[in-house]
C-alpha cells in the first residue's frame, strides 16, 4: 500500500459516448473512481459537467458527456486505469494530467471559492425572505 508521501496528484478528464443515459453515465463515472481507489489512490474531487459539443467530431459524433475528475494515486496505477479505459465502448477519448503542487493548491482554492459565492447567494436569498 502506498503511503500519502508515494501519491501523485492527477486529474482525469474523460469523453463519454452522448448515448448514455443518467444513470449509465454516473454508473461509468464510478467504474473509474472505484478502480483508482481500489488501487491504492483516492478521489480528491468529482465533476460531471454533462453534455457539451466537440470541437470536431470524434467516432461520428458532435457531442459527449464531459466528466473531469482530481485524484491522488500511485505513479503505477496510470497504466493500469488507460487500459481499462481503452476497453472501454463508452470512452471516446480521456486525457490524465500530473498536476504539480501549484495546480493542486489552484484547484483547491477554485473549489472553495465556488463554495463560498453559493453560501453567499443562498443565505442572502433566505435573509431577503
Amino acid at each position: 500500500m502506498a503511503t500519502k508521501k508515494d501519491l501523485q496528484s492527477y486529474e482525469i478528464m474523460t469523453i463519454f459516448t452522448p448515448i448514455l443515459a443518467e444513470e449509465e453515465f454516473k454508473n461509468a463515472q464510478k467504474k473509474i473512481t472505484d478502480f483508482i481507489v481500489d488501487n491504492g489512490g483516492e478521489i480528491v474531487h468529482s465533476n460531471p459537467w454533462g453534455l457539451r459539443s466537440l470541437a470536431y467530431p470524434i467516432q461520428k459524433k458532435t457531442t459527449g458527456m464531459y466528466w473531469v475528475a482530481e485524484y491522488s494515486a500511485p505513479a503505477d496505477v496510470n497504466a493500469k486505469l488507460e487500459i481499462q479505459m481503452n476497453r472501454d465502448e463508452n470512452i471516446m477519448r480521456h486525457m490524465i494530467t500530473r498536476l504539480d503542487k501549484y495546480a493542486v493548491e489552484y484547484n483547491s482554492k477554485k473549489r472553495n471559492k465556488g463554495g463560498e459565492n453559493s453560501t453567499k447567494s443562498e443565505s442572502t436569498a433566505v435573509e431577503a425572505n
